[in-house]
């Protein structure tokens, strides 16, 4: 399923919005800064962000793979949230949303329908972001819907809210710098493996 550029941009939005609220409440790091409202299409809806069904891991890693390179959010210093929220049109999403101490580097991916154990489903969004310093210009990644073969790519969901287990799996997913069609896409791939406690 491929959503809309409005779609994927209220999704996100909902994601960065639930997620930095959990990072306030949770005092891990005082300096979030809220997004701009302006930046999105459509509207948040409160009951999404307040959803029970949001959870802030409590150790465990998140690990992406791009470009021969590693980065690794770990849940003990870097907020990692998994999260479910629905559309204005009352399509249900699950995904994971992460942002590092130092909120240099950022990173969300998303899919349709509930989460539960040992399902693979294809990837809705993603948006992967690391800010540059004055030398390193800053990456800005985004689910590109020109890869071939015409794949968004997939998430597969071992393992969620078992025992202390949060959400455990796999995903990959295509990302470019921009949305359009002759923009070089990379390939983002990477492993979950969330606790609650």
């Amino acid at each position: 399923m491929i959503m809309g550029n409005k779609g994927f941009t209220y999704i996100l939005f909902l994601l960065t919005l639930f997620f930095m609220a959990t990072i306030s409440s949770c005092q891990k790091d005082d300096a979030v800064k809220t997004p701009d409202p302006s930046t999105t299409t459509v509207s948040a809806d409160s009951s999404a962000l307040s959803s029970p069904n949001n959870f802030l891991a409590v150790s465990g890693t998140l690990k992406i793979k791009f470009n021969d390179s590693t980065y690794t959010f770990d849940a003990a210093t870097d907020s990692i949230a998994f999260i479910n929220v629905h559309s204005e049109d009352n399509t249900r999403y699950f995904g994971i949303t992460a942002i590092n101490k130092a909120h240099s580097m950022s990173f969300g991916i998303s899919s349709a329908g509930f989460p539960y154990n040992n399902i693979n489903r294809a990837i809705a969004g993603s948006q992967f972001i690391m800010s540059g310093d004055t030398k390193t210009p800053a990456l800005a990644l985004s689910l590109s819907r020109y890869s071939e073969p015409k794949s968004l790519g997939n998430i597969n969901l071992l393992q969620y809210k078992s025992a202390s287990e949060l959400a455990k799996g796999t995903f990959y997913t295509f990302m470019a710098k921009d949305d359009k069609a002759n923009s070089p896409y990379y390939r983002v791939e990477g492993t979950f493996d969330l606790q609650l406690k």
